[in-house]
């Protein structure tokens, strides 16, 4: 950590990354292929303070809330440092928010000043003008288009504040000084499809624990590429930790991708399984495509990537155990495991070179690592990819926690877990039904590892709460602990192993979350719908999982005698089909990520005591366990040994 800057808060963070790196290079902003505009820390950090002093001007008091909406690019962070200096807090969303969610969310947050990135953003907020009272100023990111009467440009706000400063004004200063580390530094509102958007406050000392405690090692050598949503806090946790370390983060986007990985060649970058994923199915297509020896040259290098690696993790104590390790196993496999090592290796070192390196090569030469985050990882790409030699290692957060709780690197990889909690972090296993305590407890053998639970947090990462929401708040920490509405266990690794979601929103691949309860109560008023349990965690879409209604399709005609036979039927199959394509659509409001691409009908219904509470609330978990090989065919995918 000798690189990293440890500092008081955020601002204090840009000021100092500002004299220490002054003329290394922070950010870079695509132009055109090999041609990228570069702005150093000194620079960066002289801006956003004449950025400040605007804003102060302007009538930016400390602690207030000021709006960002936008995506990646200078610009963005470029406010973010003016709004960090002046002592207040960022609301940021990106440019894809809806009217209802920009109203929404000026209004709760009482914003007075907001960033737009575009012209477009620009004209939707005007629209909507009459329904932001409090909004006093808007600021335009896109610094091609000049002020107008209605709105700044954000060269119109620094070049004011340059001129202040030039006469001797230094409230910046005083600003930094006076920042606490219980102040906010964002207030992130998550979205959702039932209720309102919640307000995830976090602080600096959120942020600074964040910087203190990844266990990763960069330095101003390291070349980092930006292609997450920098709004979301995962993307943003590694931009500020990048600034802390001197590193340059190159702004690119999926469509340049590609060419960028080649180009740029980062050391390491954050990621989200959906970039993987594409990447997989494209290596997968080139090889079938390919000339039937370079396929047997592939799947050789591959076959032998395996048998080398799995028998490195066994003899590093890196297999994923979730039950006791039994020692005397250990010891009689040792010698098989050594021997295959030993054996494959000459052969495998030179597939590893001739056929893997340019393989590796398709996601920049220089990659040490990635972390993934925003969603489970599939395993078997999480094997593919660590096979070959690509480190794509896996995170595990959420907004609440400014978001790393747990992250496994390249010295404890253990597939199939996110590693070990972050230092001064613990963690609980729980029970779902009861909140006693899980793991640890040293009654139990082992300390509780290996048995399944709610993932309960505490640690200096954990928000503050929910904005201007006290019930919510009270809902989700309890004594300190903070209820994640996951499920999870400690392995025999001492790894978190994420086993799906206690509470009922859904994350999809892509990052979106949304909401199943609206879905499940629209279709459920259908008469040939009794129940109906929508499902696609860390999945490209959703599904349901339905029960027909017996005394609907009676009423229609039918004339089965049992559920089993109803489910079975392919004309109940069509008419629930268009039931669901009728009602959950986008021209009645739905989202197109809340479309529902497949379901399959149950040939049981659900009772009272096994899949239903005594209030007739859906237990998820007892259901997604019962039915997992009817979800497993909806998300069917062939395994990484078929590649």
């Amino acid at each position: 950590m000798e690189h990293r800057i440890i500092a008081k808060n955020l601002a204090d963070l840009y000021r100092e990354a500002g004299n220490r790196f002054s003329e290394l290079p922070a950010f870079a902003t695509r132009k055109k292929e090999l041609q990228w505009s570069p702005v150093s820390f000194g620079e960066l950090y002289e801006r956003g303070v004449n950025l400040a002093t605007g804003l102060i001007e302007l009538g930016v008091n400390a602690r207030d809330h000021v709006g960002l909406f936008g995506d990646n690019r200078f610009e963005w962070i470029l406010a973010d440092y003016g709004v960090q200096l002046c002592g207040a807090a960022d609301v940021p969303r990106g440019r894809d928010v809806t009217d209802a969610e920009l109203v929404y969310i000026i209004n709760h947050a009482e914003i007075k000043i907001a960033f737009l990135e575009t012209t477009v953003l620009l004209g939707r907020v005007l629209k909507l003008k009459k329904d932001l009272p409090k909004l006093k100023e808007i600021v335009l990111l896109d610094s091609d288009f000049r002020a107008g009467d209605q709105y700044r440009s954000i060269d119109e706000i620094e070049h004011l504040g340059k001129k202040l400063r030039a006469k001797g004004d230094r409230r910046v200063e005083e600003r930094i000084e006076g920042i606490k580390p219980d102040d906010l530094f964002t207030l992130i509102y998550t979205s959702g499809t039932t209720g309102k958007p919640k307000g995830v406050m976090l602080t600096h000392e959120n942020m600074m624990s964040q910087v203190r405690g990844i266990p990763v090692e960069l330095s101003c050598t390291d070349r980092v590429l930006s292609i997450l949503p920098i709004w979301h806090i995962f993307e943003r946790v590694f931009e500020i930790f990048t600034i802390s370390c001197g590193v340059c983060t190159y702004y690119s986007s999926v469509r340049h991708l590609g060419m960028d990985l080649k180009n740029v060649e980062p050391t390491f970058m954050g990621s989200a399984p959906r970039l993987w994923e594409s990447l997989y199915q494209k290596i997968r297509k080139n090889v079938k495509q390919a000339h039937p020896m370079r396929q047997l040259l592939f799947h050789t290098a591959y076959f032998l990537s395996r048998q080398y690696r799995n028998s490195s993790y066994f003899l590093t104590g890196k297999k994923l155990h979730l039950d006791p390790p039994s020692t005397l196993k250990h010891v009689l496999l040792a010698p098989f495991h050594a021997l295959r090592w030993l054996i494959v290796l000459p052969v495998y070192g030179f597939f590893n070179v001739a056929v893997l390196e340019p393989v590796r090569m398709s996601a920049g030469g220089s990659l040490k690592a990635t972390i993934s985050g925003g969603g489970a990882l599939p395993v078997e790409i999480d094997r593919f990819f660590n096979y070959i030699g690509i480190p794509v290692l896996e995170g595990y957060g959420m907004t609440e926690t400014a978001p790393v709780i747990a992250v496994r690197l390249e010295d404890n990889i253990v597939i199939g877990t996110v590693g070990p909690t972050m230092q001064d972090t613990e963690v609980r296993i729980t029970d779902i039904e009861t909140g006693e305590v899980i793991y640890p407890n040293p009654a139990l053998p082992h300390e509780g590892r290996g048995l399944r639970g709610e993932i309960r947090v505490k640690g200096p990462q954990v928000m503050k709460g929910y904005y201007r929401d006290p019930e919510q708040t009270e809902a989700t920490i309890q004594n300190g602990w903070l209820r994640t509405g996951d499920l999870g266990m400690i392995t025999f690794n001492n790894c978190l192993k994420i086993l799906g979601r206690s509470k009922s929103t859904i994350v999809l691949l892509s990052g979106e979350n949304l909401e199943p309860e609206p879905i499940e109560m629209r279709l459920t008023q259908s008469p040939y719908i009794e129940h109906c349990m929508v499902v696609g965690q860390d999945q490209k879409h959703i599904g349901a999982l339905i029960v027909p209604n017996m005394e609907g399709f009676r009423d229609e005609g039918f004339q089965k005698q049992s559920l089993e036979e109803l489910a079975n039927d392919p004309e109940v199959r069509t008419i629930i089909h268009s039931e669901i394509k009728r009602i959950i659509s986008v021209d009645n409001g739905y989202k197109r990520f809340e479309l529902i691409h497949d379901f399959r009908l149950l040939e049981e219904n659900f009772s009272n005591g096994e899949e239903l509470t005594s209030l007739f609330k859906m237990k998820r978990h007892v259901i997604t366990d019962k039915y997992q090989n009817l979800i497993d065919e909806m998300y069917h995918q062939e395994s990484n040994e078929e590649v």
